[in-house]
């Protein structure tokens, strides 16, 4: 009785069984020790080995094991956004948390968060040659070598917020919902739990990385933790059917799900595109999936003001100020 089956432990997120009492205290070592979740006759649910006193006489348990639970791999942490239009994002982190950050993001943090700047990855375990690259990538797409982490080193939670650069919206987005994986224009990202990889897409058409508006390379966003992006104007989400097919101006496409199928179409007609004000090309996004779209591109807002700076923007729309300026001329 005691060599028959009937236990079954997870080893590397699989369950593996089912095994013989003395088979699974052999695995146990191999598996993870003390803490190795294990289940069979007499425990009604996974339990670490430690606790299971009993390991019963081997008897065949003729009920399948339940799904082991899920592990999460990047840190849980608590946020709250607060304001509309220039909004910030304060995140609290339990003792050992870390959130990591763009450089130059942080608004305020309390006194028990320790910071410390890095340079590649915070969130892969990697030598010096694997950092090296993950920063020349990050140079690529114009950002920062560096990295910011954000940890709560006292043994009480702490709070650290971080602020958007110009007039938008934050929105969180939970890669453990979204399959994992997220595409985003390059500099959308604003922070993430410890766990999130902040990487690089490469557009594998060439119309689509000369005339997309983000270039050939966007950030890619992998893990199951949440990260932080933020793009300009109102943000909106829309999911697309298969199939489904939807244009838009290159630059108020915020972020997409890998399964969209994304490509550059020019406008047509020669009168549309010269004289139509939205330039030659529309990007082209196909279904199934998920995008994000902005109402206000930051190229766009930066050449909005951009036409209204200089000596035509001083006065402008005022008599006395165009009268002013006559005056100036003449003395």
């Amino acid at each position: 009785m005691a060599g028959e089956g009937g236990w079954y432990y997870v080893k590397d997120g699989q369950t593996i069984g089912p095994v013989a009492r003395e088979e699974l205290i052999r695995a146990i070592a191999s598996a993870g020790g003390p803490q190795t979740l294990v289940w069979g006759p007499g425990v009604s649910e996974w339990t670490e080995a430690k606790h299971v006193v009993w390991l019963g006489t081997g008897a065949k348990n003729p009920v399948a094991p339940p799904r082991p639970p899920k592990t999460r791999r990047a840190d849980e942490i608590d946020y709250e956004l607060s304001g509309d239009d220039m909004q910030f994002v304060e995140v609290t982190l339990d003792p050992g948390e870390v959130v990591v950050a763009e450089a130059g993001a942080m608004m305020y943090m309390t006194d028990g968060i320790e910071m410390q700047t890095v340079f590649g990855d915070p969130s892969k375990q990697q030598g010096f040659l694997g950092k090296l690259v993950d920063a020349g990538k990050r140079m690529v797409t114009g950002e920062s070598l560096f990295l910011t982490t954000f940890g709560a080193a006292g043994n009480r939670r702490e709070q650290v917020a971080f602020a958007a650069p110009y007039p938008g919206k934050i929105i969180p987005m939970h890669l453990d919902e979204l399959g994992g994986e997220l595409i985003c224009q390059k500099d959308a990202f604003l922070c993430a739990a410890r766990g999130v990889h902040v990487g690089i897409a490469f557009q594998k058409k060439i119309l689509a990385g000369l005339f997309g508006g983000e270039g050939f390379i966007l950030q890619r966003l992998t893990g199951d933790g949440i990260a932080f992006v933020h793009a300009g104007g109102t943000i909106h989400r829309r999911d697309l059917a298969a199939g489904e097919t939807l244009r838009l101006d290159t630059g108020c496409l915020v972020a997409l799900l890998p399964s969209v199928d994304y490509d550059i179409q020019m406008t047509g007609g020669i009168k549309n595109a010269v004289f139509g004000g939205e330039g030659l090309f529309l990007a082209t996004l196909r279904g199934p999936g998920t995008i994000w779209v902005q109402s206000l591109p930051f190229t766009r807002l930066a050449g909005r003001i951009l036409a209204n700076v200089g000596p035509r923007g001083k006065g402008e729309g005022s008599v006395l100020g165009g009268l002013s300026t006559i005056f100036k001329s003449r003395h």
